[in-house]
C-alpha cells in the first residue's frame, strides 16, 4: 500500500519508486518491527463483516440468477452470471464496510516521520482526526473507485472460479466427492484472485491515492477520480498505476485461496446445522 500511495519516504524525494527491500528498510527504520503490521488490526475487524457479506450475498445473488436464467441447482452458472453475482456481492460488502477500509488506507498507506511520529495509529483516532480536520464526509474519500472496482474485482474473481468449475467438474478430481472440494476451491480461488488483482490494480491505486489526499502530511489534492488519474499519469506515467502490483499478487494468491477453501470447508461442516 505504501508503494501505491507514495507515502513511503518521509523527508526524501519521492521521484524514484522504491524496491520491496527499500520499503521494508524504511518501515523498520521509522516505525520498528510493529510497523510491518500497521493497519492489520483494522483490517482484521473489517475482514470479518466484509467477507461474510461477500460470500453470503454471492450465494443469494447466484440463487436469484439461477431463477432468472432457469439454471438447475445441479449445474454451474455461466461465467457471466458468476461475474455479476460476485460483482454485486463485492459492491454490497464495500458499501457496508467502507469507513473501515478508509481507516486502513490511512494507517497503512502513510509512513511515520523520521522521528517515529505516526499521525494515524488506530481506527478511532484515524476517524476522529479525519472528521476533525476534513469533515465527516472525508471518511468516504475514495468510495467511488472502491464501488467501481468492487464490481470487476469480485466479478472476475468469482467469475473465474465459476468458469474453472465448469471447465473442470468435480468428478474429474480424486474421490469425486466433497472431500476434494476445499482443495479444489483453494486452487480456483487463488487463480481468480491473481486474475482480478492484475486487471483491477490501476483502479485500486487511484482509490488509495484518493484516501490519503488531504491527510496530515500530504499536500496533493484531487478534484475527483479522473483528476487523480490525470495528475498521476502526467507526473509519473502509466507505470505509476502498477507500482506495488508484484508484491500485491504474491499476497493475493494465498489470500484468496484460503478464503475460498475455508468457506467451502465451513459450508461442509455446517451443512447439517439448522440455523
Amino acid at each position: 500500500m505504501l508503494s501505491q500511495t507514495g507515502e513511503h519516504s518521509a523527508g526524501k524525494a519521492k521521484a524514484k519508486a522504491p524496491s520491496v527491500i527499500g520499503l521494508y528498510r524504511d518501515i523498520l527504520r521509522n516505525e520498528g518491527v510493529l510497523g510491518l503490521w500497521a493497519g492489520n488490526g483494522v483490517n482484521l475487524i473489517r475482514i470479518f463483516p466484509a467477507k461474510a457479506v461477500i460470500f453470503a450475498s454471492n450465494d443469494m445473488y447466484k440463487g436469484m440468477l439461477r431463477k432468472w436464467t432457469g439454471t438447475p441447482r445441479d449445474q454451474p452458472l455461466s461465467g457471466a452470471a458468476s461475474f455479476f453475482a460476485g460483482g454485486l456481492a463485492g459492491m454490497s460488502a464495500s458499501a457496508c464496510t467502507y469507513p473501515l477500509d478508509f481507516a486502513r488506507g490511512r494507517i497503512s498507506g502513510k509512513l511515520a516521520s523520521g522521528m517515529g511520529k505516526k499521525e494515524y495509529g488506530g481506527i478511532v483516532q484515524t476517524i476522529a482526526l479525519t472528521v476533525k480536520d476534513e469533515g465527516f464526509l472525508a471518511v468516504y474519500k475514495g468510495v467511488t473507485p472502491t464501488l467501481m472496482g468492487a464490481m470487476p474485482y469480485e466479478g472476475i474473481k468469482f467469475g473465474t472460479v465459476g468458469l474453472l468449475e465448469k471447465l473442470f467438474p468435480r468428478n474429474d478430481f480424486e474421490d469425486g466427492g466433497r472431500s476434494a472440494s476445499p482443495t479444489r476451491k483453494m486452487l480456483f480461488g487463488g487463480i481468480g484472485g491473481v486474475m482480478a488483482g492484475l486487471i483491477t490494480y490501476p483502479n485500486d491505486t487511484v482509490r488509495r491515492l484518493l484516501q490519503v489526499q488531504g491527510s496530515r502530511g500530504t499536500a496533493v489534492r484531487y478534484a475527483g477520480y479522473w483528476d487523480c488519474v490525470r495528475q498521476t499519469y502526467r507526473a509519473e506515467g502509466l507505470a505509476r498505476f502498477y507500482r506495488g502490483c508484484g508484491i500485491n499478487i504474491v499476497r493475493m494468491a494465498p489470500n484468496t485461496a484460503v478464503q475460498f477453501g475455508s468457506y467451502e470447508l465451513l459450508k461442509q461442516w455446517t451443512a447439517n446445522w439448522h440455523l
